[in-house]
């Protein structure tokens, strides 16, 4: 008889704990949760105090069946989930399904997965604690109300299909709002003046000075006017400012903080970020990546220290602690640290290694001695006018934590000029020398795009969502469509120069690339349509403040300070005969739908409007005799900016382009972007090429070129098993059978499968899958 069963959410953890204990001790994986609300159905009885109605999904059966056998086994079962509410509540499931009881059962939490921390989470168990769990069901439980009951109101007036969440929707939100800025956005032109200045560096050597007027001209007329004058005018130096500047590093990483520095400093999606985190921490190498708090315990403390002192000596040490802001902290336990901070580099793949880099850099700087510099700003004034111009310098005298880690900003945060440039010695009422004087049109700047990290930032700002939701939210609003991340290419534009050098002024236009974005997100339209129609009908969803409360009402529940029943009752009140209002509204018009003008061969009226695969184009109405005529919006299109001749030419399409082997090719647009199509095989137009103008030349080589890559990517066919193939795919070969992906064993050479081997390889992996003891992804079954 097993003494004890120790039960985590995941094999990976599993692995690692398991090390730490002894023969006493087996250590299993639930797999996350293996109890849900009731997929098929509104899954919560509402007369009934908001009971969840919850159910083990088939997947899951198996995986409760085995935890179920070995509890029974046990004398002591340890339910080691996760620190926070998601693992709070899977623990009260398992204990709940299994059947466990409370003389048997021990509730264990730890924040990092080392060998003293597991110890000590044994030596210092706890009971389940239900505020914890009826706060994460009370998340559930709202979530899964404002889903079910508005995803039908979107199928009903948007397009079928949509589906609507809580959190989503007011991300979509920001989105939309910020998208409506920026096409409101007028820019407005100034003119920047800037300076150079000759001076001696002391060595008896010349060297140039830069400096800025410290204001901008409206017009041109005022910078012309400004530059005759410096003609005759002298410069001398008024003023020298020096003073001393202290830069102190910035708290430990919590999730977000984490989330935006990885996208800015690696690159990574917030998802991949956590994805990574989680590895990280599974292993035993970080604490727990999921947290608000930027608390760190002593041991991390002394354990900076020491590393510090090794590394770097005594005078970089600077021991502090940070206190969290946000009340109610979800997860306030600790930040996210390295377990051992003596341990700089780990084993591990490339982004692994890379994101515990950024980890520990952050908490090592967050422990050492502000950075001393010192700032110099020479004003400079000429004779003729109470115009100045300014020189700024910065010198790092101790660099301090800068040594190890410094900040990186978002494009579109508050950026800092870079005044790291030494300034040569000057005097106060010395005499300078300009060598020219430049003004530089310049232009307001729209509001930017959110990227994954600043929305993230956006969220936590307002109190919407906590450390486990961000990932989730901004994974959901892409897959559904309301939200794409993508890049631009800038536009270009003109803007003026005017220079004095030698007493002459010469006026150039120059160009520039403007407005150029990456990996940003943009609403598409149908996200624009969903949010414009969501914030009409139900404002209080979509509200930030109300969206931010329920959240604190959460952090209430979890106190044990508020009723999670109460709060379903109180928002159901309001929010269901919203629902019922809305569905009551006719209306002449399909949502988001917008008249373009008339076409002028038909007479009939042209309109952009949500299709059941997306925006269309429609000639006609459903009340004439013949049947409207349809075009997808093209990519690039928005239905709020396309105009009546743009919406025209989409009916142009599809259009032949001449034969090829005896049958025609025609280049067409449909659900997912132009096509040449072709014998009844397609071909996607790429991204370069206008359908309108393709030629039948491009046609066949994309033909042909399609033929040669499908012909490379079948490794091996079978004639006996003709549904069986051995495919080149992205990630390396595999097998494809019955519209079904399997990998291929490390070490097999694909070309040496005979039909036997593959047939071994598909069963095999069907077993585990259907066992649950591998995780549905890449290979999963395609449903």
């Amino acid at each position: 008889m097993q003494k004890n069963l120790v039960i985590v959410e995941s094999p990976a953890k599993a692995k690692t704990i398991e090390k730490f204990l002894g023969k006493d001790f087996k250590v299993l994986s639930s797999y996350g949760h293996i109890r849900d609300l009731k997929k098929k159905e509104f899954g919560i009885d509402i007369d009934n105090h908001f009971a969840p109605n919850y159910e083990i999904p088939s997947d899951k059966k198996k995986v409760v069946n085995e935890l179920k056998s070995e509890a029974e086994k046990a004398d002591i079962v340890w339910l080691a989930s996760d620190e926070d509410r998601e693992g709070e509540a899977i623990s009260w499931h398992l204990y709940e399904v299994l059947g466990l009881s409370p003389e048997k059962t021990k509730r264990i939490v730890f924040h990092e997965i080392t060998k003293p921390a597991i110890l000590r989470a044994i030596e210092n168990p706890r009971d389940i604690d239900i505020n914890l769990v009826n706060a994460q069901q009370a998340r559930r439980v709202l979530d899964r109300i404002v889903g079910f009951e508005l995803s039908p109101v979107l199928w009903k007036k948007v397009k079928p299909a949509l589906s609507a969440g809580r959190v989503q929707s007011v991300a979509v939100r920001l989105i939309a709002e910020r998208e409506r800025e920026i096409q409101a956005f007028n820019s407005e032109a100034s003119y920047r003046v800037s300076a150079i200045f000759i001076v001696p560096n002391g060595d008896g050597k010349m060297v140039e000075m830069k400096a800025e007027l410290s204001h901008r001209f409206k017009t041109k007329e005022e910078a012309q006017a400004f530059l005759e004058k410096c003609k005759s005018a002298s410069f001398s130096i008024d003023d020298i400012v020096t003073r001393p500047l202290t830069k102190s590093a910035t708290a430990p990483f919590t999730t977000s903080t984490l989330q935006q520095e990885a996208a800015r400093k690696l690159g990574y999606t917030v998802t991949q970020t956590m994805v990574v985190a989680q590895k990280l921490y599974e292993s035993g190498k970080i604490t727990y990546m999921r947290t608000d708090s930027v608390n760190l315990s002593d041991f991390a403390i002394q354990g900076s220290k020491e590393a510090i002192t090794k590394l770097m000596g005594d005078k970089y040490v600077k021991s502090r602690q940070y206190s969290t802001k946000s009340k109610g902290a979800q997860e306030a336990h600790e930040a996210i640290r390295p377990t051992e901070m003596s341990a700089q580099t780990i084993d591990g793949t490339n982004q692994e290694k890379k994101l515990y880099d950024l980890i520990w850099k952050r908490t090592i700087a967050s422990q050492m001695a502000d950075a001393q510099l010192e700032k110099t700003t020479v004003t400079i004034g000429l004779n003729n006018t109470s115009d100045k111009f300014t020189a700024s310098g910065e010198v790092i005298k101790f660099d301090g934590f800068l040594r190890v880690y410094n900040e990186s900003y978002d494009d579109d945060a508050e950026q800092q000029e870079d005044e790291s440039n030494l300034l040569p010695p000057v005097k106060k009422g010395q005499t300078l020398d300009q060598q020219e004087v430049s003004a530089t049109e310049r232009f307001t700047q729209r509001p930017p795009r959110y990227t994954e990290a600043s929305l993230v930032r956006k969220l936590e700002e307002l109190g919407i969502g906590r450390p486990s939701t961000y990932a989730p939210t901004i994974s959901t609003i892409q897959q559904r469509e309301y939200v794409e991340k993508g890049d631009r290419e800038g536009e270009e534009r003109k803007y003026n120069v005017l220079l004095l050098k030698n007493d002459k002024i010469t006026d150039t236009t120059k160009k520039e690339i403007t407005g150029a974005e990456k990996s940003k997100l943009f609403p598409t339209d149908t996200g624009l349509v969903v949010n414009d129609y969501l914030t009409e009908y139900f404002p209080d969803i979509l509200d930030y403040n109300f969206t931010a409360s329920v959240e604190k009402d959460f952090d209430e529940i979890a106190e044990g300070e508020k009723e999670w029943t109460k709060l379903m009752g109180n928002f159901y009140k309001k929010f269901h005969p919203s629902v019922e209002g809305a569905l009551a509204v006719k209306s002449d018009h399909k949502v988001g739908e917008r008249v373009l003008g008339t076409d002028p061969t038909t007479g009939k009226p042209v309109s952009v409007k949500i299709g059941r695969f997306g925006p269309v184009v429609q000639i006609g109405t459903a009340d004439d005799e013949e049947k409207p005529k349809f075009a997808q919006l093209r990519k690039g299109y928005s239905m709020e900016t396309v105009t009546l001749e743009e919406a025209l030419e989409l009916f142009k399409l599809p259009r032949q382009l001449g034969e090829f082997e005896g049958k025609v090719m025609t280049v067409g647009v449909g659900r997912f972007g132009p096509y040449i199509s072709h014998n009844s095989k397609y071909v996607s137009l790429p991204k370069t090429y206008d359908p309108m103008e393709v030629t039948p030349e491009e046609a066949i080589e994309l033909i042909e070129a399609k033929r040669k890559s499908e012909a490379e990517k079948i490794i091996k066919s079978f004639d006996e098993e003709p549904e069986l193939q051995i495919l080149n795919g992205r990630y390396g070969p595999y097998i494809a059978y019955k519209k079904s992906n399997y990998k291929i064993p490390k070490g097999v050479t694909p070309q040496d499968l005979s039909l036997q081997a593959c047939m071994d390889i598909i069963k095999l992996q069907d077993e585990k899958a259907a066992s649950g003891t591998v995780k549905k992804g890449r290979f999963a079954k395609k449903k």
